[in-house]
Parts: C-alpha cells; structure tokens; sequence
C-alpha cells in the first residue's frame, strides 16, 4: 500500500479497529479536548466520532480560522478559547471525558514563560475547573533521563531528569497534575509520549527530508523511539478505563529502539541518495519502553517498515508536510 494523498493519510489514521469501536461504544457522553488544533487533535477527534462517540467538542484558540472550518466539515463541534484565560476556561461545559492535548514546545527556547504556564500552570487549571471528568493528559517522554541505547529505554518507574525547560515544564504539569487528582479524586491518566509520527510530521519524515536535500543527519541523539500517529490515536481512545486516583502514568511509543543511521540508509534506499552523517552515535538517548501499555492494549499495527516506505513515497512525490522540524537532535532541552 501507498499512501498518495492526504485524504488517505487521514483515512488511514481515523479508521477505527475493533478494539476502538468497542472502547468508544462504552462512553455515555461527550469528550471534549483541548489543544485540538495540534498536531493530533483533529485526527484523534476523527477517529472518535468514526468509533461512534456522541459528540467530541474541539477547543482551540483557532489562530488559523481553516483548522476551525475543517473540524466543523468533519462534524467536530468546535469552541474557540485561550485556555489560560481563567473566564474562558470557566465557560467550557461540564464533559465527562477530557483530553488535555495543549501545550508548548516549539519556540520554548526564548519564550519560557508561556512554556511554562502552558505546561505547568494549565493542568492545574484544567484538573481544577473539571474535578469529576475522567481526564486523559498527554505529556511528554522529555521528563525522563537518557537512558542507555542498548536497553529497552525507560519504564514507568524510571527515574525523571527533565534536560532543558521544555522538560521541566512538562514534569511540573504532571505533579500539578496528580496534586489535583489526588485532592478532588479526579481520574487521570498521565500518556507519556515519545514521538507520534505520520507523513506530514515527525523524525523519520525529518531524516528523509534531510537525504533529499543532501543535508548531513545528526547522529548525537543515534537512537529514537517512533510510533505511528494512527496508533497512538487508537490507544489514546481507548485510554479512558486507565484513569485513576492516584494517577495512572502510561508510555506511549513504538516497540523498538531505532537506530537513526539505520533509519536513515532504509530511507536513502528508497529515495535513491545516500544519506550523508555527521557526529557520532552516543550511549545514550531520550528513550521510552511502553511495554506497560502494549500488555493492555496490545502492540502498535503498523510496522516501522510501512511508515519508511511510506515516508519516502511522500517525500519524493512532494507531498505537503507541517513545516514543523521535531527537533529531535537536541540533547539539551532546547527546542
């Protein structure tokens, strides 16, 4: 199979499996999340309402007016908000399933203050304002320390050293966040993500990319974690019954440790340009084991094979992308 077109893209990663349409079935209400106008928001939201739930509401700012028009067309009801407006937040209504999707990473670096209350000060807000809604909160694997590139990465209970303020950020959001959950008995899932990609965005869109142009590959941080974006959509809709008090703490992220060299020549095969490196591999990377979550849920459908010879398809027919580099070379928190 090969994706050609960015309505296949969003077919593919909305189709619900089984599995979704079950968990979804079970949800007597609406869900709401907030941040949809991200890079997962809308098709998460998809994907939800293809699994039959009864109304998914979307709340963004909406700097972009079209991201609003699309949502609409696909039959998500929007809300326009900025979340760190106390008033605004306030008159959101009263949902039983939320996702809290909004952050700050991109222009962290120079810009900390709104790293900061985006990331930190916003989950205690939004855990505050919805104490008895089940709420799914996507943070991010940036909390925890390298860990060694011939292990399996880090565990739920793995020690967190956030590098950088991006980092920090995130992990003050997350004890904000079980603060309020344990003080209102508010049901939490904390999803630790390591890297969501698709064909418009993510690491091996970014190497690929970087072949096509003849432009050297990084190789400092030799070693990355990826899971398609379809998947990591699947699970999240499926992560309700996983709320708890205290919080429950999740990974999300592929399987495998990847070697980013490896990545790049697979990719440089189909593209037909060899991939020019700079830098050496170190013994340690931002890695995450999500074998917790693949016991609940099972493993991740599509294969890092399928997203390279995807990717690379993309690339050379000139396929549009987010214009969004992940930045994922940065060993010091600095995006």
């Amino acid at each position: 199979m090969v994706i050609k077109t960015e309505e296949e893209l969003i077919d593919q990663m909305t189709t619900p499996s089984p599995e979704v349409v079950e968990a979804v079935s079970k949800l007597d209400g609406p869900v709401m999340i907030l941040g949809i106008a991200g890079k997962m928001g809308p098709t998460l939201a998809e994907l939800l309402l293809r699994a039959g739930a009864d109304e998914v509401i979307g709340v963004s700012r909406f700097s972009n007016p079209l991201d609003r028009d699309d949502l609409e067309s696909r039959g998500i009801a929007t809300i326009k908000c900025d979340l760190l407006d106390d008033e605004g937040l306030a008159r959101l209504p009263r949902v039983p399933y939320l996702y809290l999707m909004a952050g700050h990473k991109f222009g962290a670096t120079g810009n900390e203050p709104l790293t900061w209350a985006m990331n930190a000060v916003l989950p205690a807000k939004v855990m505050q304002q919805f104490p008895e809604s089940r709420v799914v909160y996507v943070s991010s694997g940036n909390v925890y320390e390298f860990a060694s590139v011939t292990g399996s990465g880090a565990r739920e209970d793995a020690g967190v050293n956030p590098i950088g303020e991006y980092a920090m950020s995130r992990l003050g959001g997350e004890r904000l966040a079980e603060f309020y959950c344990k003080e209102n008995r508010t049901p939490l899932a904390i999803v630790r993500l390591f890297y969501a990609t698709e064909l418009r965005y993510g690491i091996i869109l970014d190497i690929a990319e970087k072949i096509k142009s003849e432009t050297p590959i990084d190789l400092s941080m030799g070693h990355v974690n990826q899971i398609w974006q379809g998947d990591a959509n699947a699970y999240l809709a499926r992560m309700f019954p996983l709320c708890a008090c205290p919080a429950r703490v999740v990974n999300m992220t592929g399987r495998d440790v990847l070697s980013v060299r490896d990545l790049a020549l697979q990719l440089g095969e189909h593209i037909g340009i060899d991939p020019v490196f700079e830098g050496e591999e170190r013994e340690t990377a931002l890695l995450g084991d999500a074998g917790v979550l693949f016991e609940e849920m099972g493993v991740p459908q599509v294969s890092v094979e399928e997203i390279v010879s995807w990717v690379a398809h993309w690339v050379m027919s000139d396929g549009r992308t987010l214009g969004k580099p992940t930045k994922y070379e940065s060993r010091t928190g600095k995006f």
